[in-house]
């Protein structure tokens, strides 16, 4: 007798994008990758033969808490794709480049913040997957903490927010078998010890002054769509 079982695919992303001013150069590639992402993912997915039935994309644009106070971070809730793409684009045209004081910025905030996403737990088969853009390193964890708005319950130091990204050994706020991390960031201090320290994490090296080439998105792009 024929099944009419069928498997629920969902996928759950977070852009966790460096609007600082280093990022001048390359931010609108950025952000026009990010806006026809929905597009090029579901062609790609078709491609594959495969269905993804929820795609929900978030927004983490940070700067640097310690320099630019209350423009350090912006964090949106998650956008239900194609069903709120006007509201997505909106937000993210609406990204600007600017501040960031010294060359390292919060990114491991921005991470922090990303980890703790409210994921979707419903789908038999699930993607919880991270994607961090940045030209520079990042401050240890609390940098910024003189700051008024450095947010409550932050991670204390890069341990403890390891322990929120989990291991096979122990389980961290993402589903172990869901969750990827994919940085296209610099070989620089807090992004290589990630690299170099946690699982399921694909690094392509990024460096300041050069642009975000179609080959880095295409290979982005790839590395979502296969690992679903």
């Amino acid at each position: 007798m024929a099944s009419n079982y069928r498997m629920t695919y969902s996928v759950d992303l977070v852009f966790c994008i460096d609007v600082t001013m280093s990022m001048d150069h390359i931010l609108d590639t950025v952000k026009q990758n990010a806006l026809n992402f929905y597009r090029d993912f579901q062609h790609l997915m078709e491609v594959k033969h495969k269905k993804v039935e929820s795609l929900r994309v978030r927004i983490v644009a940070f700067r640097d808490y310690y320099y630019d106070r209350d423009e350090a971070m912006a964090v949106t809730d998650f956008f239900r794709l194609p069903e709120q793409a006007e509201d997505f684009r909106m937000c993210v045209e609406c990204i600007e480049p600017k501040g960031g004081g010294d060359d390292p910025e919060d990114g491991l905030e921005a991470l922090a913040y990303a980890i703790k996403s409210d994921w979707d737990q419903s789908a038999l088969k699930k993607r919880q997957v991270i994607v961090v853009w940045s030209d520079e390193g990042t401050h240890d964890l609390g940098f910024g903490r003189s700051a008024a708005n450095y947010p409550n319950g932050m991670a204390a130091d890069f341990n403890e927010l390891t322990q929120w990204w989990g291991s096979r050994r122990s389980p961290g706020h993402m589903e172990e078998s869901a969750k990827r991390l994919i940085l296209f960031t610099p070989d620089k201090p807090g992004w290589s010890q990630i690299r170099d320290n946690w699982n399921n994490v694909i690094h392509y090296e990024s460096e300041a002054g050069s642009g975000l080439q179609d080959c880095d998105y295409d290979q982005i792009l790839s590395a979502i769509c296969n690992s679903i």
